[in-house]
C-alpha cells in the first residue's frame, strides 16, 4: 500500500481545505500558566534541531513565513502555537539535540515540553520528525519513551525524502516501521515528506485533518 492509498479523494481534499485556512501565530509559551486555554485540536510537532520542523509546518499551511526557519540548530527555544481559523493549533515544540545551548536551558525547555506532553487533554497526536538521511538516534528513542510514559500518541514523520533514493527510503520505512511495532504509544504508520518538493505534504494534512474532525 502507497502512502497516496490510505486516503480517499474525498479525504485529501478535505486536508487541502483545512490547511488552506488562513494560519496564524498565536503565542510562544515558555511556562505552563502561559498555555492557551484548550480549544480545537491540537498536533504537536517535534524533532532534533535542523530536521526541519519549520518547515514542514510552512509547507502544511502553504506559508512560507509564518514558522521561523533557521540553520542555527535550537532557534525553537520555546513552544510555539499556530492557529487556524480555530479548526486546529498546531505546535511547534522545542527542537532537542542541540549542541550549544547550556544545561540549564536544555533542562529548562524539555521539562516544560514534558508538563505539556502530560497535561495537554486536546493534543490528538505528536509528529516525530526524523531526517531520513540520519534515521532514528539515540535521542530520538529517548524522546519516544517520554512519549510512551505519557501515553501521548505520536507518529514518525520522516522530513527531506528527496536526500535520499527511493530504494533507501523504502528501506528507511519498513526498518523504522519494525522499530516501532511494539512501542505502546506509536502509530504503526511512517508517513514520509519533503517540504521542498512537497512530496507527502498533502498525505499529511488529510491525516492531521482527519484528527482535527474526530
Amino acid at each position: 500500500m502507497t502512502q497516496a492509498d490510505a486516503f480517499s479523494p474525498k479525504e485529501i481534499e478535505a486536508g487541502r481545505l483545512m490547511f488552506a485556512k488562513r494560519a496564524e501565530f498565536m503565542l510562544g509559551v515558555v511556562n505552563m500558566d502561559a498555555l492557551p486555554d484548550e480549544g480545537p485540536a491540537e498536533v504537536a510537532f517535534a524533532g532534533r534541531s535542523n530536521v526541519g520542523k519549520s518547515t514542514l509546518l510552512n509547507a502544511l499551511v502553504g506559508q512560507n513565513g509564518l514558522a521561523r526557519a533557521s540553520n542555527t540548530p535550537g532557534r525553537t527555544r520555546e513552544i510555539n502555537y499556530f492557529d487556524l481559523e480555530s479548526a486546529i493549533r498546531l505546535v511547534d515544540l522545542p527542537g532537542y539535540g542541540y549542541a550549544k545551548a547550556s544545561r540549564k536551558d536544555v533542562d529548562q525547555w524539555n521539562a516544560v515540553t514534558r508538563d505539556f506532553l502530560r497535561g495537554r487533554t486536546v493534543l490528538r497526536r505528536v509528529c516525530l520528525l526524523i531526517d531520513s538521511r540520519h534515521g532514528l538516534k539515540t535521542v530520538d528513542t529517548e524522546i519516544m519513551d517520554l512519549l510512551d510514559e505519557a501515553a501521548v500518541n505520536y507518529q514518525i514523520v520522516l522530513t527531506k525524502i528527496d536526500k535520499i533514493k527511493p530504494t533507501a527510503l523504502t528501506a528507511l520505512i519498513g526498518e523504522t516501521e519494525k522499530k516501532i511495532i511494539r512501542r505502546p504509544a506509536a502509530h504503526p504508520f511512517v508517513r514520509a515528506t519533503s517540504s521542498e518538493k512537497g512530496d507527502g505534504i498533502e498525505i499529511l494534512r488529510a491525516e492531521l485533518a482527519a484528527l482535527a474532525a474526530q
